[in-house]
């Protein structure tokens, strides 16, 4: 987690199986915690932020679900502020900087296409024990 989303007062945690039904619940569970957390849910950050959020959820599913069996999402708010990470224990760190080039660029490509255009940031953690990472989208509201 970044600085800047240690600062955001509100949190919830989700933990699921890596398998298909993972996308699904994530945003479930993200269109009730933005709800609750007074986000309305017409607001021009909300889609776009539901689809990142899926996407990254998609990726952990398909190409961790390996090694990593289960997958944690981890949103943050403030008053301007949204914020979310998904992890798992894969080792591989994509590149999200790389994942603009390229007429293939897939699911990441997506996400920070989307990202971006919303004036907002994504970075990769890796685990201290290099076994896993989170990637965290930070967006403004």
């Amino acid at each position: 987690m970044s600085a800047a989303t240690e600062e955001l007062p509100l949190r919830h945690a989700l933990t699921v199986p890596a398998v298909g039904a993972a996308v699904r619940m994530a945003r479930e569970t993200a269109e009730m915690v933005f709800t609750e957390w007074g986000v309305n849910p017409g607001h021009p950050t909300v889609n776009p932020a539901l689809l990142v959020l899926s996407e990254l959820v998609t990726n952990s599913v398909r190409h961790a679900a390996e090694v990593s069996p289960m997958v944690t999402v981890i949103f943050a708010g403030g008053r301007d502020c949204l914020a979310f990470g998904v992890h798992d224990r894969h080792p591989y760190r994509p590149s999200l900087s790389a994942s603009l080039i390229g007429p293939d660029a897939g699911g990441l490509g997506t996400v920070m296409e989307l990202t971006l255009g919303l004036g907002g940031t994504a970075v990769v953690h890796g685990d201290p024990d290099g076994q896993g990472k989170s990637i965290w989208i930070t967006l403004p509201l």
